[in-house]
């Protein structure tokens, strides 16, 4: 059996259904109907990946997002019937990997899933190993990022998007071509999406969050001082 993707949603026909296609693709699966109930399923099981809906009771899935968050950086996929722009920017400012809208495509889904896990755990970066810039040290083989020796933790898209920054160090990237190429070209959504990711990664980056500088009117650059 592959990896194990916990379903929310507070509709069972729609659990089943997408936990049908899972397991088809020999995936395993758990289920919840509600954001309280996800979190305990969670923590008491090593959960690959998150397929989560946003409106239901209990606890919706805004906060259930937010407080996975706070204790992994497991690939989330929103799915839902909130297609509207400010809500597929708020499901990335709160950290999700994907946004779906329904209705949606089955073998979409799945692909992007199977994107994600795969980009998560397996995919692996034969050109450089380790990328260093000023303290900050990418691990493209364990994707692990640190500055000077200490972990910082990102999720999936965060840690695609830092990479995407080194590897073009000193050119500048406008927002379009950072969502072509980190989101991919059938990315439907708002520039500002890679506003909000880049405010993000910054923030983790701490005192080091110069190494992405905004070039006005044109996008971001990822420049070091002192490169190694």
């Amino acid at each position: 059996m592959k990896e194990l993707i916990l379903v929310v949603d507070d509709e069972e026909r729609m659990r089943k259904l997408i936990g049908a296609y899972l397991k088809k693709e020999r995936y395993q699966v758990l289920e919840a109907e509600n954001g309280m109930d996800a979190l305990r399923i969670f923590k008491e099981n090593k959960i690959h990946l998150v397929v989560l809906d946003v409106m239901m009771p209990v606890m919706d899935g805004w906060t259930t997002c937010t407080e996975l968050r706070k204790i992994s950086n497991v690939p989330i996929v929103f799915l839902t019937a909130k297609s509207e722009d400010d809500d597929k920017l708020l499901g990335y400012e709160l950290g999700t990997d994907h946004y779906v809208t329904k209705p949606f495509n089955m073998k979409l889904l799945i692909a992007k899933i199977e994107n994600l896990i795969n980009r998560a755990y397996y995919e692996k970066v034969d050109v450089k190993k380790e990328l260093y810039f000023d303290g900050l040290l990418i691990n493209e083989l364990s994707h692990s990022v640190t500055i000077n020796g200490e972990e910082i933790n990102l999720s999936p898209k965060e840690y695609d998007l830092l990479v995407y920054f080194a590897h073009n160090e000193k050119i500048v990237l406008s927002r379009e071509k950072i969502l072509d190429k980190v989101w991919g070209i059938d990315f439907i959504g708002e520039l500002r999406t890679a506003d909000t990711y880049i405010k993000r990664l910054r923030e983790k980056l701490g005192d080091r969050a110069y190494l992405v500088s905004t070039v006005r009117g044109t996008g971001y650059k990822f420049e070091a001082k002192n490169e190694i």
